[in-house]
């Protein structure tokens, strides 16, 4: 039996996004001045809206004994998490900037992060907004982090 699985996303020019999302984007490029990448020398800032209102934003944090540190998008998870349980977060922006990520090349969370959006979806029953932007300022934004991950662990 063959069986196929497809995803959709969308490809926008950061201008075009909401204002609230291109504020989301700009907290998000932001916080990546924060990050502590010593190593792999590519920052990463991730910024979550609330349902609520609220943005928490957070940066990789590496550390030299790898893997102890966290990427970005678990770093804001979880803060959202602790600081604000119960309230379910709907739209995540993700950037980045290093040599891990040239010209033209489209930002991909890794798969630690992915199923870490997929359980935080899974959690609040509700889909999170995805949008990575790259270093040209083209978003690529995706309708549910399960589309990041289509076969997640614990589905």
């Amino acid at each position: 039996m063959k069986e196929e699985i497809r995803i959709s996303y969308e490809k926008f020019h950061l201008t075009e996004l909401s204002e609230k999302e291109q504020l989301l984007v700009t907290k998000a490029r932001e916080v990546s001045k924060n990050a502590y990448a010593p190593y792999s020398k590519f920052k990463v800032g991730a910024s979550v809206l609330l349902e609520n209102g609220e943005v928490i934003s957070g940066s990789n944090q590496e550390n030299i004994a790898y893997p102890s540190g966290l990427c970005a998008e678990r770093v804001a998870l979880f803060a959202a998490g602790a600081q604000y349980p119960g309230v379910r977060a709907l739209t995540m922006a993700i950037v980045a900037e290093g040599d891990l990520l040239p010209d033209g090349a489209a930002l991909s969370p890794c798969g630690g992060c992915r199923q870490v959006m997929c359980e935080s979806e899974m959690r609040q029953d509700s889909a999170i907004r995805i949008i990575l932007v790259d270093k040209n300022d083209i978003a690529t934004v995706f309708f549910s982090a399960s589309d990041l991950l289509p076969l997640t662990f614990g589905k």
